[in-house]
């Protein structure tokens, strides 16, 4: 057993119930409804799900809540199985809520049976009208009284398929007075003329979530049923379901959601972006699912240690996105192969450098990891670096290139600017300058000291590139406190392209999944849209925290 002081209050529940003997072993699940991709606040359940687990020997089963047919698509399904993969889980058995839809029939037969649950004919706006207010009791309608051999019949026919959508309901009869308005004979199987992603045309009527969940969990014997605090309410009907139902006792615990700085979490608006093309598809690396964070660049091991430092509450709370910036830094700058990019390129000719001659220049391909190597970038005659290496009337403890002024060339040679070339409208497109040849790295005698280090790429070897920088794809600190239009918060910058970037031939080689830190630039990783011909990249976060 871990160090009591580190346990989370759920390992707390698991560590007792084993001491007590409550279960010989435990068994959790991840219950995603396959309507949409996984987000960020995904990777935080299922962390804590497959984690309780692994941590105490139990299992973790994967359960798709397909009890929707309009809203449900096998693409989810598929997408949600490479995800948890992808973060690093593997479950016990892959399994549906639909693979129940008999037995949860037969369990909706048991309760009518028992008296428990009636066929109602009102529509829903009636039923919303009769259910009351919180101040205020509800009231029982005519249906709630038929004959147990009545909503027998109507419910099989129902199932048969001989009445429209919206025409009768079946609800559990527990209490229209109840505190809890949940409690106040909750829908729980509704009529709906879909074709579903698995079952096809076989049913026609379909469990709700309140009343396919608890039962789903008994089917399979979970032991620690680990929801969101959204979820506190509908634990009584929970355990109502269960003891009615006389089944597998499964319990239900509640921690807080995971709310992010300048981040919306909800499936339903990310599926807005993604319809109305303002974002481009689910995995646009703007995006916080993990389609779009695997793509910008994130790793698995950065998000597993962000879900770990968050912890597990009791209480909802915002948590910066810094954090999980900060944690991507510190995985990959143990990762990250540097590499040396010009962003905005300025010409420099070494001018005492002799004409078509050319060396290779030993640089460290990752001075934070062992045996990372070395790789030989090829220097000549003519370099590109970042035009803002290079000010012609530089302020004091300016330390890059100026008119007079020396530089260190990243794994090169000393130089000087000797000249600036402008075009005719006065803007630099060229430097001049010397090199000084006992000046090389590694090996210089020249006695020649300077403070600056700036990268550079071969003009004749450099590679082209798209780079694309993200930022956060909303402006509003806080997005579950707005009461507007969400899309009125999107950040118009949270996109732009360099087309005109030069990259060392090096990365001609680069890989999907490869991930790198651009000298000085930030980290990045290789898009899928990059062609042999076409590299592009995404940076995944700067090299430091953006004040």
């Amino acid at each position: 057993m871990a160090d009591e002081k580190s346990l989370n209050f759920l390992e707390e529940i698991v560590e007792n119930d084993l001491k007590e003997g409550k279960y010989k072993t435990i068994a959790t699940r991840f219950p995603p409804e396959p309507n949409g991709y996984l987000h960020l606040g995904h990777a935080k359940s299922i962390c804590l799900n497959f984690g309780l687990a692994l941590k105490y020997g139990g299992k973790t089963n994967l359960r798709f809540d397909d009890t929707n047919p309009v809203t449900e698509e096998t693409e989810y399904v598929e997408n949600i199985k490479n995800d948890v993969q992808w973060l690093g889980f593997q479950w016990a058995e892959e399994l549906y809520a639909s693979d129940y839809f008999p037995q949860l029939y037969e369990f909706a037969v048991r309760l009518i049976k028992k008296g428990l649950a009636y066929v109602d004919d009102s529509t829903s706006d009636e039923i919303a009208e009769q259910k009351g207010t919180p101040t205020q009791p509800g009231r029982n309608n005519i249906y709630r009284n038929r004959p147990i051999e009545e909503n027998l019949r109507l419910f099989a026919e129902m199932k048969d398929g001989k009445y429209p959508d919206g025409s009768k309901v079946l609800r559990a009869k527990i209490d229209m007075a109840h505190v809890n308005m949940l409690m106040r004979d909750p829908v729980i199987y509704r009529i709906k003329h879909a074709h579903h992603h698995r079952t096809g045309d076989t049913w026609c009527i379909y469990p709700m979530y309140d009343f396919a969940h608890g039962q789903s969990d008994s089917i399979e014997q979970i032991t620690h049923s680990i929801c969101t605090l959204e979820f506190v309410p509908h634990r009584e009907l929970y355990n109502w379901c269960i003891e009615n139902l006389e089944i597998y006792p499964s319990q239900q615990y509640e921690f807080a959601r995971l709310n992010m700085t300048y981040t919306m979490m909800s499936k339903r608006k990310l599926l807005q972006l993604v319809n109305e093309k303002l974002v481009n598809g689910w995995d646009d690396p703007r995006m916080p699912t993990l389609s779009g964070v695997r793509r910008r660049g994130f790793t698995p091991e950065s998000l597993r240690e962000f879900c770990e430092k968050i912890g597990v509450a009791k209480r909802d709370n915002l948590i910066d996105l810094s954090l999980l910036e900060f944690c991507a830094r510190e995985h990959l700058n143990k990762i990250s192969d540097r590499r040396m990019v010009v962003f905005d390129p300025l010409k420099v000719v070494i001018t005492n450098y002799p004409e078509g001659q050319e060396e290779m220049m030993p640089t460290e391909n990752n001075t934070e990891a062992e045996n990372a190597g070395v790789r030989h970038m090829p220097f000549g005659r003519e370099l590109w670096i970042e035009r803002e290496d290079y000010m012609e009337n530089p302020p004091k403890k300016y330390f890059r290139l100026a008119p007079g002024q020396m530089v260190r060339l990243k794994s090169g040679f000393i130089i000087r600017c000797d000249e600036a070339i402008k075009n005719a409208a006065g803007e630099v497109t060229e430097l001049h300058c010397t090199y000084f040849p006992e000046s090389r790295s590694g090996h210089d005698t020249s006695g020649l000291h300077v403070k600056g280090v700036i990268h550079w790429v071969s003009v004749k070897h450099a590679v082209p590139a798209e780079i694309r920088l993200y930022d956060k794809l909303f402006v509003t600190e806080d997005m579950n406190a707005i009461e507007d239009d969400f899309k009125n918060h999107l950040n118009p910058d949270s996109l732009k392209v360099l087309s005109k970037v030069y990259a060392e031939p090096e990365l001609a080689n680069a890989k999907l999944g490869d991930h790198f830190q651009f000298l000085r630039m930030g980290y990045f990783v290789l898009d899928p849209d990059s062609t042999p011909g076409k590299l592009i990249f995404n940076r995944t976060v700067t090299l430091r925290e953006s004040k």
